[in-house]
């Protein structure tokens, strides 16, 4: 038996790089997949014709089952469609794997409002609306005691955990997402829903956008290829199983390599009975400087 037989899977931006190895991968394992991608540039410009029909063709070709969606997973009603489109296709809905994002690096003084409005969309809204419609179907289905697991997967970034000069939208836009995953992880446990996070290091269009990576994540002239997007569908794949057994957790991976995360945690602590005084504070702060 696959590991997601019969489970129904919406997986966005699903149309190149990272998503499309997913939903291949997904289609191998079993799964019905709603492929989605809404088509066009690194930036999210010159929207065309959507690969999502592609990776549906790949995925019948090998014979799997796929149905393809180009909605904008940050608009309210494209979102909310997206969600019925599986529900109209296979009756149901086990899976959301939230994984579009588009690229508009620049530094702060030079990023301009619509640079970063429309990252912050993407990513973040574009995590949220997919992920609220597929919330409330499945607390419906809970309700009327047709409760199964359910999973959400959604995808954050180094770059976001770990601060990346020049990204200052696409960094907290990843940053809110591992938070939000946390969030849903708590709020939708009363329903039989996981939620977790993943922060992929792999060789995509975005991050062959980016200058320098391109040297570093050339594919290998033989052996294994660490950057090769293909080697994050697997983790992906285990926490969108049954019997997935984390909730609010995420990890990092590349190659061969999965970490989980620490979440937010407290570091040095300075205290006493009585308000601070500015001289006081610091010098009994000086000791964590550059710790």
């Amino acid at each position: 038996m696959n590991s997601l037989d019969g489970r129904v899977a919406i997986i966005t931006g699903a149309g190149r790089g990272i998503g499309r190895e997913h939903a291949l991968f997904f289609a191998a394992e079993g799964a019905r997949v709603v492929v989605n991608d809404h088509g066009g540039a690194n930036d999210g410009s010159e929207l065309r014709e959507t690969p999502a029909d592609d990776v549906v063709a790949e995925i019948l070709a090998a014979g799997g089952e796929a149905v393809a969606n180009s909605d904008d997973v940050a608009d309210w009603a494209g979102a909310e469609r997206l969600i019925q489109t599986a529900i109209d296709a296979y009756g149901d809905l086990d899976v959301l794997v939230n994984n579009a994002g588009i690229l508009r690096d620049r530094t702060i003084v030079n990023m301009t409002e619509s640079e970063w409005d429309d990252v912050i969309a993407v990513h973040l809204k574009g995590h949220f609306a997919p992920t609220h419609h597929a919330a409330n179907y499945w607390r419906q289905e809970h309700k009327a005691d047709r409760s199964k697991r359910r999973n959400l997967v959604h995808t954050s970034s180094t770059s976001g955990l770990f601060a990346n000069p020049g990204q200052a939208n696409y960094g907290a836009a990843k940053s809110g997402i591992a938070t939000f995953s946390e969030i849903a992880a708590k709020e939708l446990s009363r329903y039989d829903v996981v939620s977790n996070c993943v922060a992929p290091g792999a060789r995509t269009r975005l991050t062959l956008a980016t200058p320098g990576l391109g040297d570093i994540m050339a594919p290998a002239a033989n052996g294994f290829d660490e950057w090769d997007p293909a080697n994050i569908s697997p983790l992906v794949a285990y926490l969108s199983t049954e019997r997935c057994e984390f909730n609010g957790a995420t990890f990092l991976a590349q190659g061969g390599v999965v970490k989980r995360v620490d979440a937010w945690s407290i570091g040095d602590t300075v205290e006493q009975d009585a308000k601070w005084g500015v001289e006081d504070l610091a010098e009994a702060l000086a000791d964590f400087v550059d710790r």
